[in-house]
């Protein structure tokens, strides 16, 4: 079952009414856009509040809407992102998030999400200490990017393995589709290991893979099934690290910062990692944001290779990977 789109993307979001300002101005007020915020003011998450996923797929025209897979929403309804927000605890300790604005057909707010990148608690005040309006799409481009974590050892086109860390520009990489391609563009962050910047865990063994692999929780990896063991209805799958997290072979790994890097390529590629297949980076109005200015300039708006979506209708519907032992069937599945 396909989730259509490649460029889609599912995000823990909070109802803006979950989110309300507890002291300051706006006290009893939900969280809003950048315009009515006011720095200083003190914002509780209702408790018992649970984070619901929301989709959102990348349009050719750099606009985001609403996946028909999202638990909230509505289907194809426009998503902006407004702004970049920080909040600090009583403990000293920093909180980061976005504020999302979906909009009707008229072009009026319908609702208003906020998509924290670490956990939050219903028993703390968070003090609103900061808000960028030009930071939202680059924020959320780091949550978008597919990342290997430091260590990781990628396949090289002599079949030789190299730490990630340790590649450059120019390295010749052994990929599924295209034989050999050669690497233009290294991207590296590092960022504590919290909420939807942890990377996952995937033991050694547990895909088949030679050695413990850790990227970020969205990077796809590409399956061969010799037997349809999940009832996807095809043999080539593009799987999300998160919905293989079932607490024992595949785990999420929080805690202190975690190193990522993103390898790009002419073309969007399945490379090696550790034994597994893997994708590099997909340039779309996700991601873009993360490339420097005068590579992104002279990309274009429509880069070949990348914008016509070369494995799209591979992504496995997350209800197939509902089940502890997913990872375990796909293991059986490319192993026969």
């Amino acid at each position: 079952m396909s989730t259509g789109s490649l460029s889609s993307q599912s995000v823990p979001v909070y109802a803006a009414s979950q989110f309300r300002a507890t002291d300051g101005a706006n006290m009893g007020d939900a969280i809003s856009f950048a315009s009515e915020l006011i720095l200083d003011d003190v914002y509780e998450l209702e408790f018992a509040s649970e984070p619901q996923r929301l989709s959102l797929v990348a349009k050719s025209d750099a606009s985001f809407r609403v996946g028909y897979d999202s638990n909230v929403g509505t289907h194809e309804a426009i998503v902006h992102l407004d702004s970049a927000v920080t909040f600090m605890s009583p403990d000293g300790s920093i909180s980061d998030a976005l504020i999302l604005v979906e909009v009707d057909e008229q072009g009026d707010v319908a609702e208003i999400y906020l998509l924290p990148f670490n956990e939050l608690s219903s028993k703390t005040e968070y003090r609103l200490v900061g808000v960028d309006r030009e930071a939202a799409l680059s924020k959320f481009a780091q949550v978008a990017c597919v990342s290997f974590t430091r260590g990781t050892n990628v396949t090289l086109a002599s079949g030789a393995q190299r730490p990630v860390e340790d590649l450059t520009v120019g390295d010749r990489i052994l990929t599924r589709d295209d034989g050999v391609q050669t690497l233009r563009w290294i991207g590296t962050t590092t960022t504590r290991a919290v909420g939807e910047f942890a990377p996952i865990r995937i033991a050694a063994g547990a895909l088949n893979n030679t050695a413990d692999l850790l990227v970020s929780p969205d990077h796809r990896l590409f399956i061969y099934q010799r037997t349809d063991e999940l009832g996807a209805g095809r043999s080539e799958l593009l799987v999300k690290a998160r919905h293989l997290v079932n607490g024992d072979t595949v785990t999420v790994a929080e805690g202190g910062f975690v190193d990522y890097f993103q390898l790009l390529f002419d073309s969007h590629q399945i490379i090696y990692a550790e034994g597994i297949a893997a994708e590099s980076m997909l340039i779309d109005s996700r991601t873009r944001s993360v490339l420097p200015e005068e590579l992104s300039e002279s990309l274009g708006n429509y880069v070949p290779g990348h914008s016509d979506l070369p494995h799209a209708g591979l992504d496995v519907q997350e209800g197939l990977l509902d089940r502890p032992d997913a990872a375990g069937l796909l293991k059986k599945a490319s192993s026969r």
